[in-house]
């Protein structure tokens, strides 16, 4: 009988919709790694996929239901009609929900790798202060010298800020709907540590590069003195031994 075949089809792929909303959409999902949101991703992929695929048998039934009607009278079709509307509406209703579904999904996946990103740019400047720091650390050298390295981190110092709120953006917008939330709070407390300690000791160390500048711009504003009285004596004593002065004559300078 054309009719129970025909009501065995719908039947069929009524139960493939349902299960394919339970195991996709109506579940509660869980993301706690990367692995498992990356998973769920392509599975999503995979399910909408399917579910185009779907849209040839989809139009084979409706197409055979059709000609079936269009051939029945009106007493045998109207039931049938009915239950391939809903089967229309449902298979849209799913592609529609799995369409959404799939790409909210791979906006998240792709804002994870945006946070990632922006982490590791910021953890790569945070190196580079580091290796500054260490660099810094007990510099020997005239003024200049400590000037020049005063100037190179201070330099180093003037990096802006927009990375670190595309962090914290990217982050909020994960942990306000649930996702990786344990692991991205993980990740900015160890970032945001780094972050307070390494500018503390950067502004240490900035004071301490001004001090050893006035102190060796004093060293050497002395050390200038000296050797200017240390000509002029010398000047003076070349001027006694032309003259050929005793040093008994002058006990000052003999001194």
């Amino acid at each position: 009988d054309k009719t129970v075949s025909l009501r065995k089809d719908l039947s069929e792929m009524h139960e493939w919709i349902t299960q394919a909303e339970e195991e996709y959409l109506e579940r509660d999902f869980e993301y706690k790694t990367p692995e498992e949101l990356q998973k769920a991703v392509e599975e999503l992929k995979r399910a909408k996929e399917e579910a185009m695929q779907k849209e040839v048998k989809v139009k084979l039934i409706t197409d055979s239901v059709n000609n079936f009607i269009a051939k029945a009278p009106p007493a045998a079709h109207e039931a049938l009609k009915k239950e391939l509307d809903v089967l229309i509406t449902s298979y849209q209703r799913l592609c529609s929900r799995l369409n959404g579904k799939c790409k909210t999904l791979e906006e998240v996946w792709a804002c994870w790798r945006e946070l990632l990103s922006y982490l590791d740019a910021e953890n790569k400047w945070l190196n580079e202060i580091e290796l500054k720091l260490k660099a810094t650390e007990n510099i020997q050298g005239g003024a200049e010298e400590i000037s020049e390295s005063l100037d190179s981190l201070e330099r180093l110092m003037r990096h802006p800020e927009d990375n670190r709120n595309q962090i914290r953006e990217l982050a909020q917008t994960l942990t306000d709907g649930g996702i990786l939330d344990e692991l991205i709070n993980e990740k900015l407390e160890k970032f945001n540590t780094r972050w307070e300690e390494l500018q503390q000791e950067a502004v240490r160390r900035q004071k301490s590069l001004e001090q050893s500048i006035q102190s060796a711009q004093e060293t050497d504003k002395t050390l200038r003195l000296i050797q200017e009285s240390l000509a002029v004596i010398d000047k003076q004593l070349t001027a006694y031994i032309a003259d050929r002065v005793d040093a008994a004559q002058v006990p000052q300078e003999a001194q």
